[in-house]
């Protein structure tokens, strides 16, 4: 028997996969801390009815860990991602990392690498902290990057990059977006099913912090109507292919692959997202795929730099701030390979969805 210590088990839950992320704390003593690996851990289980996962009349949901990562809250403790299961082994109906890691593994030779831009608000009582009590603060124009009394919650974004890199995910940066208390964080690059692992525990730690300041973390992708941006999820996204010498062939061809495929593709982007991808604000219209060479305009954006080495990446601006990771990358991935993807059938269906194919057909 090891000294004691923490293990803080992770699970998304059935709602979303950025405000229902449930936790519990296990005591170890069955191997030391500084010798603990993920095949050390073992499964675990909860009360589904307490969540609404459950099936039937039994009630519990088995967990199986998956990832392991420094806490970066809690001395003598580690953090342990995991994906849902029912008792007779067959997957929870809300696991789409599964669905993604099987993606992913089928086609691992192509080595596909991701860096997501998570853009949220930070809220307080239901409005955008440091927000006016009544009205609006001055127009968009000096918070994107900016520094100076005008920019809201940098202490708590600077805490979250802080725990965040702590706990060895990989966050390549952090800055001030369009609007007051609106900022963005990147997570990667990272390869396959790591992005999706990495993007969760991020959310996952922010919530720890809203916990702790009595804040909310906003990824609604439209949260404040009118002359105000929404939040997005931009995705970068490579193969191996395209990041070799002449790879600018290989992104092209994903760009046209793409062309046939948006429609569908757009669904795996998040919930409402059609209030924010209206051709304003630096959107792109849901209805049309268009892509270009250093536009945010697009549907696809190639980077300047990317054209002129005839190699790297390209970056998906349809993205809304709640989408869900894995099934986002999953299907970003196989649309622009042309493999066989997630299905449509695993989306809870919206509204605005046959609005944009007719508007499409036009």
């Amino acid at each position: 028997m090891s000294a004691p210590w923490i293990a803080e088990y992770v699970w998304i839950s059935g709602k979303d996969t950025y405000s229902d992320l449930r936790s519990k704390y296990k005591t170890m003593t069955n191997v030391s801390i500084d010798k603990v690996t993920l095949k050390d851990m073992p499964v675990w289980n909860f009360d589904g009815s307490s969540t609404g996962q459950h099936r039937g009349d039994n009630t519990e949901i088995v967990i199986h860990p998956v990832a392991m990562y420094n806490h970066p809250f809690i001395d003598n403790a580690k953090v342990i991602l995991n994906e849902c299961f029912y008792p007779d082994g067959t997957v929870e109906k809300n696991n789409t990392r599964k669905i993604a890691k099987e993606i992913f593994d089928a086609h691992a030779e192509d080595e596909p690498m991701f860096g997501l831009e998570q853009e949220y608000f930070i809220f307080k009582n239901g409005k955008p902290f440091m927000w006016p009590e009544n009205g609006f603060p001055a127009p968009q124009a000096d918070y994107y990057c900016g520094n100076g009394s005008q920019v809201c919650g940098r202490e708590v974004v600077m805490e979250h990059y802080q725990a965040c890199l702590r706990m060895g995910l990989k966050l390549s940066g952090v800055n001030a977006e369009v609007a007051p208390s609106q900022w963005e964080y990147q997570v990667g690059p990272c390869i396959g099913i790591e992005e999706g692992d990495h993007m969760i525990m991020s959310r996952w730690v922010y919530a720890k912090i809203a916990e702790k300041y009595g804040l909310d973390i906003c990824y609604d992708p439209k949260p404040i109507k009118g002359d105000w941006n929404g939040s997005g999820c931009h995705m970068n996204f490579s193969t191996k292919s395209m990041r070799m010498p002449g790879g600018i062939d290989a992104i092209n061809k994903a760009c046209e692959n793409m062309a046939d495929t948006f429609i569908d593709d757009i669904k795996f982007y998040g919930g409402d997202n059609n209030q924010r991808m209206t051709g304003a604000h630096e959107t792109s219209k849901l209805s049309e795929f268009t892509h270009g060479i250093g536009t945010r305009h697009t549907s696809l954006r190639i980077g300047n730099d990317v054209a002129r080495d005839g190699k790297g990446y390209f970056e998906d601006r349809r993205p809304a701030s709640n989408i869900d990771p894995y099934l986002a990358t999953a299907r970003l991935f196989t649309s622009a390979m042309k493999y066989d993807g997630p299905s449509v059938s695993c989306l809870e269906p919206q509204g605005w969805w046959s609005v944009v194919e007719a508007e499409a057909r036009k």
